[in-house]
C-alpha cells in the first residue's frame, strides 16, 4: 500500500520566507526519498523562462497530522545543476557545522509566535476594535480570561512529540494570544531542520482552527512585548568551564552588525531597549539580565559552566543563519 510524503521547503519570499509543501505518493516500503522538482517562478525562486528548481530531502520524520506510515520530508532547494539555490542557507550552515564539528556546538531555540483571528488582523484575546488589559498576568497564566489559543499550543506540542521532533517545552507568553515552544538542545543542523518542520506543523495545526500564525517580531505596536527566537548556545568547552562563555560574549561583541543583519526582518521594531530587550544599536552581556543582548543564566555563573542565551534573534529568524553565525563568530 502506498503512503504520502509531504515535501516541505523554504521559499524565496522577502523579507521573510514562507514555507511551502506538496505531497508525493510513495510506494509501500520506500525508505529513500528521491529528489523532486517544483516551479520556482511561483515561489520567488526562479524566473518563468527558467523556472525549474530541485528539492533534495535532508530530514524526514513521522507525519503526525496524517498518521500511519506517512512522512514529513524537509528539503533544501537546489538549482538544476545540483548546486545550492541562492535562498538555500542550509548549505553554508552545513559547511560551518562540519568545519567546527570538534567544538560540539549545541543549541536550544525558543520560538515565540502570535495567534490571530482568521482575518490576520486581530490577535486572539484582543477585543474587537480595542485592547485587553496590560501585559502582566498572561505569561504562563491560566484561566479563560487570560489564556487564548491553548488548544493550538497543546495539539502542536503533541504533534511535535509524535513526529519525533526534539521539542523541550511550551508556555503562554506575555501578550494575549502569544505563545512559545522550545526545540533542543541539538546540533546546528538538527535544531534548524527540526525548528523549520515544527514551524510548518504549527501553521498546519492552526489551519484546522482557522487561526493565523504570525512570527512577526512586533506583531502589535505599542506597549507590548515583541516576539523573539532566543537562542541558547554552548560548545563543549563552555559546558566544562566558565571562561569560554565570557570569551564567546566578547567575540560576539566584536561582530555585532553581521549578526543583527541576519537575525530577522523587522527586528528594529522589537529591539528598542524596552520590553526585555537591549537596543539594536547597543551590545551588552550580563548574568541574569534580560535587558542584555546576551544573557548568562544565573545557574551558569553558580556552576561556572554551561551556556549563553543570545536574546537578539527575532521570531522570524532563519535558524541556519543564526546557528552558523554563532559558531563562526565564537569558534573561528
Amino acid at each position: 500500500m502506498a503512503f504520502k510524503a509531504e515535501y516541505i521547503w523554504i521559499d524565496g519570499t522577502e523579507p521573510t520566507p514562507l514555507m511551502r509543501s506538496k505531497t508525493r505518493i510513495m510506494p509501500d516500503g520506500s525508505t529513500e526519498f528521491p529528489i523532486w522538482g517544483f516551479d520556482g517562478s511561483s515561489t520567488n525562486q526562479a524566473p518563468g523562462a527558467n523556472s525549474d528548481c530541485v528539492l533534495r530531502p535532508v530530514y524526514d520524520c513521522a507525519d503526525p497530522i496524517r498518521g500511519g506510515n506517512d512522512r514529513l520530508v524537509l528539503c533544501e532547494v537546489l538549482l538544476p545543476d545540483m548546486t545550492p539555490h541562492p535562498t538555500n542557507t542550509r548549505a553554508t550552515c552545513a559547511e560551518v557545522a562540519e568545519k567546527f564539528a570538534s567544538e560540539e556546538a549545541w543549541f536550544g531555540i525558543e520560538q515565540e509566535y502570535t495567534l490571530f483571528e482568521a482575518d490576520g488582523q486581530q490577535p486572539l484575546g484582543f477585543p474587537e476594535g480595542g485592547f485587553p488589559g496590560p501585559q502582566g498576568p498572561y505569561y504562563c497564566g491560566v484561566g479563560t480570561d487570560l489564556i487564548f489559543g491553548r488548544e493550538i499550543s497543546e495539539v502542536h506540542a503533541s504533534a511535535c512529540i509524535d513526529a519525533g521532533i526534539g521539542i523541550a517545552g511550551t508556555n503562554a507568553e506575555v501578550m494575549p494570544g502569544q505563545w512559545e515552544f522550545q526545540v533542543g538542545p541539538l546540533g546546528p543542523l538538527e535544531v534548524s531542520d527540526q525548528l523549520w518542520v515544527s514551524r510548518w506543523l504549527l501553521h498546519r495545526v492552526a489551519e484546522d482552527y482557522e487561526v493565523v500564525v504570525s512570527i512577526d517580531p512586533k506583531p502589535v505596536r505599542g506597549d507590548w512585548n515583541g516576539a523573539g527566537c532566543h537562542t541558547n548556545y554552548s560548545t563543549k568547552a563552555m559546558r566544562e568551564s566558565y571562561q569560554p562563555i565570557i570569551d564567546a560574549c566578547e567575540a560576539l561583541g566584536k561582530n555585532i552588525q553581521e549578526h543583527i543583519q541576519n537575525y530577522g526582518s523587522g527586528n528594529e521594531n522589537r529591539l528598542t531597549g524596552l520590553h526585555e530587550t537591549q537596543s539594536i544599536n547597543e551590545f551588552s552581556y550580563g548574568v541574569s539580565d534580560r535587558g542584555a543582548s546576551i544573557r548568562i543564566p544565573w545557574q551558569v555563573e553558580v556552576d561556572q559552566k554551561g551556556y549563553l542565551e543570545d536574546r537578539r534573534p527575532a521570531s522570524n529568524m532563519d535558524p541556519y543563519l543564526v546557528t552558523r553565525l554563532l559558531i563562526q563568530t565564537t569558534c573561528g
